[in-house]
C-alpha cells in the first residue's frame, strides 16, 4: 500500500504552525500539491516558502474557516489554481484553555463552538460535494484528548471536541457508500511554541514522564498518523478517531 499522494491536491486548514504545519510539510513532501489556510496571512506563506524551497508545490489560502463565504471563496480559488480538493485536514480551532464552567459566559461558549465544531462543518459541507461526485475522497478532522475524557480544559472546548468526534462518525457512515472516507486524529500534549514559552525543560520533563510512552508528543507523530488516513494504505478505514496520546488515552 502506497503513501504517494501525486497528482491529489489537499487543503490543511489552521495550517500555520505547529500540527496544522507539519501536516501541510507531510503531504507535500508525499507529492500532494498543498493548500495552506489559516488567518496568519505571514505564518502561512512561510510555510509555504518552506514547501516550495523543498521542490514541493503549494498555495496560500488566508481565510476565516468560521465565516461561510470566506470558505467558498478559498474553495474557488484552490479548484481555480490546484485543482479540485482530494484531501481534507480541517485542523482550524485551539480554544481550549482552562476556564471555570460558570465563568465562561455565552460569549466565549459560542466562540469556541464556533472555532472549533462550526469550523468544522462549514469547511467539510464546502469541498464533499465535489468528493462525492467524483466518488472518491479522504477526510480527517481534529479533536483532542478532550474531546475523549475530562480534563483541564473548558467545557465548551471539550463539548467541541467531542462533537467533532460523532460528527466523523456521522459523516463517515453517511459518505461512505460515495467512496469518501472519514476519519479523526485525537492529540494529546503536542509540544509547540506556547508550551516551550511557558513551560520550563523541569515541567516539560514531569509532563512527559506522564506518559506511559515517556515523552510528549511532537508535531510529526500527528502528521504521519494523517498522512496513513488519507492514504491508500488505509483505503479500508473510515469512522475511526485515532487517539494520539503516548498512552495515554487507550479506549
Amino acid at each position: 500500500m502506497s503513501h504517494d499522494m501525486t497528482g491529489r491536491v489537499a487543503l490543511v486548514t489552521g495550517g500555520s504552525r505547529g500540527i496544522g504545519a507539519e501536516t501541510s510539510r507531510v503531504l507535500a513532501a508525499s507529492g500532494a500539491k498543498v493548500a495552506v489556510n489559516g488567518r496568519d496571512r505571514a505564518a502561512i506563506d512561510e510555510v509555504v516558502a518552506d514547501i516550495t524551497a523543498r521542490g514541493g508545490t503549494a498555495l496560500a489560502v488566508p481565510a476565516d474557516v468560521t465565516d461561510e463565504d470566506q470558505v467558498s471563496a478559498m474553495r474557488e480559488r484552490i479548484e481555480r489554481e490546484l485543482g479540485r480538493v482530494e484531501i481534507l485536514a480541517a485542523f482550524a480551532g485551539g480554544s481550549g484553555a482552562p476556564a471555570p464552567t460558570a465563568d465562561l459566559g455565552a460569549a466565549r461558549w459560542r466562540a469556541v463552538i464556533e472555532s472549533d465544531l462550526t469550523s468544522v462543518y462549514l469547511t467539510v459541507s464546502a469541498f464533499l460535494p465535489a468528493m462525492v461526485e467524483r466518488g472518491r475522497g479522504a477526510i480527517v478532522t481534529m479533536s483532542s484528548t478532550a474531546g475523549r475524557h475530562p480534563g483541564g480544559a473548558n467545557a465548551a472546548y471539550a463539548a467541541a471536541k467531542a462533537g467533532v468526534v460523532m460528527f466523523t462518525k456521522h459523516l463517515a457512515n453517511e459518505v461512505g457508500g460515495h467512496g469518501v472516507r472519514v476519519n479523526c486524529v485525537a492529540p494529546s500534549a503536542v509540544l509547540n511554541e506556547r508550551m516551550r514559552r511557558f513551560m520550563s525543560d523541569e515541567q516539560l520533563d514531569g509532563l512527559a514522564a506522564s506518559y506511559p510512552l515517556g515523552r510528549i508528543g511532537r508535531p510529526e507523530d500527528v502528521a504521519q498518523a494523517v498522512l496513513y488516513l488519507v492514504s491508500d494504505a488505509s483505503s479500508w478505514v473510515t469512522g475511526v478517531t485515532l487517539d494520539l496520546t503516548g498512552g495515554r488515552v487507550i479506549v
